[in-house]
């Protein structure tokens, strides 16, 4: 590895400045407003080629294929184990790159497929209603720092290497913790001068100071009035004359659109002045398509193009220390294999962070560990469901150990019942685990079209071996190369059934959908509307047979959710479920929350739960009312607990055990 040295703290972009310089005075004012989006094209004039800056990857690189998927964020912070961390993300940068090198080599570089990735979030875990706090490390700040600049120094590489292995990103600056139900319209005001500084800022200012983390993201929110990504306060005069930061500043994604649109901050009046304001405070690129107009707003005088060009050089000394610019440039990171992505070695990895996120809440008479010749009554939804253990943010493991499938694996005699589900007494066991397309491949196929009428060659595809789940919330695309809105997509599968039983058809979408079975159209909401639609089908399916089921999906405008699900639904036996504890040596009761009730800006509407956040923070009632049902088996209870947010037990550590937080 080449080694190029720097003073202590310096950055390793200043080191392209000049280069950087150079290159923006050959720019027209067009093209330098192009390198500003986070979708940035090619000049080929200047052998620039097309950049993505937005990418993820919160514990694992996300949306983009199969790769090593570590524990949630909140759980590796319960590891307090910040070596272990790096290691965690020196993992993720090796993929991250053999992934992107592979994309470039391809010769299509789309969204989530570029080096420039949008973590480590360092914002406070303050309230534990809030969805995205399973995001984040937690409520302290020292933890979160020490934690931060692990991932810092994982993703960006050696301080001493002459280019960075990828970028990281501290976000989202500054005091964001939620309610996401608010953060495109609220004014985070009247927080005292402490909290601010020994609360909110600490973690940041690590990052920026002692980890030259490479980036920013300035938050959806207004702080003392104006918002975030148009903040002189925050992001000049703290961030930047406080702390030396000389890296770049990208938006939250459509953060800068907040400023007009009506009912949000009200702070500009069009997407012109919204980009000026943003551009002038310092936010140098935009998750968004307001930064089209500030060619227009130079030439209104609304905007000078000096702004642009300090903002454009800082883009360019980010991309010029990737490697990214000089096709001659010899950049070790290049030589990553492939091979690297989802190896053995990374899957060890991933079991063992896993082992050190658990902690023990409580172990009455010393009930765990259990013995392997124990007669063992597994219970709960979360047992048997592969994506709770994905979490939010996430990529594609090639396989997945349920909690079920690990408990037989070491124990011999492991009996399984659903129980109640994670809401209701009402069991629902999807089906989508018999879908198969192609040539007998596993799963829906799914492909989207950038496009209403399914016209033309997709621009991508999937296959889902589970429940579907999509949304734009948080400006997410459906697929990498998907437009946010203004998309047409076709899921298809042959639903191969294995006895015969009753089948609902679940589809939920805004905008509109249709489904067919063997050609026979079923469900059609076939006309947009604002909001989202719901509709059911009962299927009568027999053992044998196979199903020809075939979802359209269009996307006009706005919102984009779409949910599609095949369950047989069941109620919930009480009785049967005490008499199949009586009858064993211990019951496991695996159940807490999912990444579907809390999270991003979700549409969750049902009791203690609120558009991703909770309204409170109880164990739902169904679950506890399981709970306190087995006890009277009399038998030991071990309850493990999903969840990315704090859960209240106190029923529990009564009628349980032991309780493991996982």
């Amino acid at each position: 590895m080449s080694i190029c040295l720097y003073a202590v703290g310096q950055s390793k972009l200043s080191n392209y400045n000049g280069q950087a310089e150079a290159l923006c005075r050959q720019l027209t004012l067009s093209e330098k407003v192009s390198l500003l989006l986070d979708d940035s094209p090619a000049i080929p004039r200047l052998n620039i080629p097309a950049f993505q800056w937005w990418n993820e990857a919160l514990h694992g690189v996300a949306r983009n294929g199969v790769a090593t998927v570590f524990p949630q964020t909140i759980g590796m912070a319960a590891a307090f184990d910040d070596e272990l961390l790096q290691q965690v993300f020196t993992v993720v940068s090796d993929e991250a790159r053999a992934k992107a090198e592979r994309a470039k080599a391809l010769g299509h570089v789309r969204r989530y497929q570029g080096l420039s990735f949008w973590t480590p979030n360092i914002n406070i875990f303050r309230d534990p209603r809030w969805g995205r706090g399973q995001e984040t490390y937690g409520e302290d700040p020292y933890l979160t720092g020490r934690m931060g600049l692990a991932v810092v120094r994982g993703l960006q590489g050696p301080d001493t290497a002459c280019y960075y292995k990828t970028l990281a990103c501290a976000k989202h600056f500054a005091v964001h913790s939620g309610p996401e139900s608010l953060r495109h319209e609220m004014d985070i005001e009247n927080l005292s001068p402490r909290d601010l500084w020994e609360t909110y800022l600490p973690a940041f200012k690590s990052l920026v100071t002692k980890g030259q983390v490479a980036e920013v993201m300035c938050a959806y929110q207004r702080f003392d009035g104006q918002p975030c990504c148009g903040n002189s306060r925050l992001l000049q005069h703290i961030l930047r004359d406080e702390w030396n930061f000389k890296g770049l500043v990208v938006s939250d994604c459509g953060a800068i659109s907040d400023f007009w649109i009506p009912g949000r901050h009200g702070v500009a009046k069009d997407a012109v002045e919204a980009s000026a304001q943003a551009q002038s405070a310092g936010t140098d690129v935009e998750c968004g398509s307001n930064y089209h107009s500030l060619e227009e707003a130079v030439k209104a005088g609304v905007l000078k193009e000096s702004d642009i060009d300090r903002s454009v050089i800082r883009v360019l000394e980010a991309r010029l220390a990737l490697g990214d610019i000089s096709p001659s440039a010899v950049v070790p990171w290049k030589t990553i294999p492939y091979a690297v992505v989802d190896c053995p070695a990374h899957r060890q990895l991933a079991l063992r962070m896993a082992h050190e996120s658990m902690v023990l809440l409580q172990n009455r008479h010393h009930t765990l560990p259990l013995s392997t010749h124990d007669k063992i009554l597994v219970v709960g939804e979360n047992a048997v469901d592969s994506m709770m253990l994905w979490a939010n943010y996430n990529g594609i493991p090639s396989h997945t150990v349920t909690v079920l499938d690990g408990i037989r694996q070491l124990a011999e005699h492991v009996e399984f019942m659903p129980g109640c589900g994670l809401l209701t007494n009402e069991v629902s066991e999807s089906r989508m685990n018999q879908f198969c397309h192609g040539e007998g491949e596993q799963g829906m196929q799914a492909s989207y079209w950038n496009n209403e009428d399914q016209e033309g060659e997709a621009v991508a595809q999937a296959v889902f071996t589970h429940s579907i789940n999509q949304d734009n919330g948080g400006a997410t695309t459906f697929a990498p190369g998907v437009n946010l809105t203004h998309f047409s997509a076709r899921y298809a599968g042959i639903l191969k059934v294995h006895q015969t039983e009753e089948l609902l058809i679940k589809v939920s979408g805004d905008d509109m959908f249709r489904v067919s079975v063997n050609g026979k159209k079923v469900i059609n909401k076939w006309r947009s509307r604002d909001g989202n639609q719901m509709a059911e089908y009962t299927l009568h399916a027999e053992a044998g047979k196979n199903y020809d089921i075939v979802v359209e999906y269009v996307q006009c405008k706005g919102n984009a959710t779409f949910h599609f699900d095949v369950v047989h639904k069941q109620p919930f036996d009480l009785h049967q479920l005490i008499e199949k504890a009586r009858q064993a040596d211990a019951v496991v009761f695996v159940g807490g929350l999912s990444p579907r009730l809390e999270g991003e800006e979700m549409k969750v509407d049902f009791p203690g739960f609120s558009g991703g956040d909770r309204t409170s923070i109880e164990l739902p009632v169904a679950q506890r009312e399981a709970i306190q049902a087995l006890s009277a088996a009399r038998k030991p209870i071990v309850t493990v607990n999903c969840s990315g947010s704090a859960i209240a037990l106190e029923p529990e550590t009564k009628n349980c055990d032991a309780i493991l937080q996982a």
